[in-house]
């Protein structure tokens, strides 16, 4: 099975409820947010962690497992996918 699609978002719009249902009913998928300063920086750091342990075939989803657990922030509206 395949899974479902989520969108995780970061940065300063992410704090604005009403942009994230625009994209959560656009997309069909729940929105998550992730509560951390400089989430750009995140990921960068995310991929040098896996560099550094890529002799060891450890998988960039292994990496991202240390990640803060996202919150979910909205989900789509009922026949939102209609319109």
């Amino acid at each position: 099975a395949v899974p479902r699609t989520r969108i995780l978002a970061t940065g300063g719009a992410s704090h604005n409820k009403k942009i994230l249902q625009v994209l959560s009913d656009v997309f069909n998928a729940p929105v998550y947010t992730i509560d951390t300063a400089n989430s750009a920086c995140l990921g960068s750091a995310y991929r040098a962690i896996h560099g550094l342990v890529a002799e060891t075939n450890v998988s960039l989803a292994d990496v991202v497992k240390l990640a803060p657990e996202p919150r979910l922030a909205v989900t789509p509206t009922p026949g939102a996918e209609e319109v």
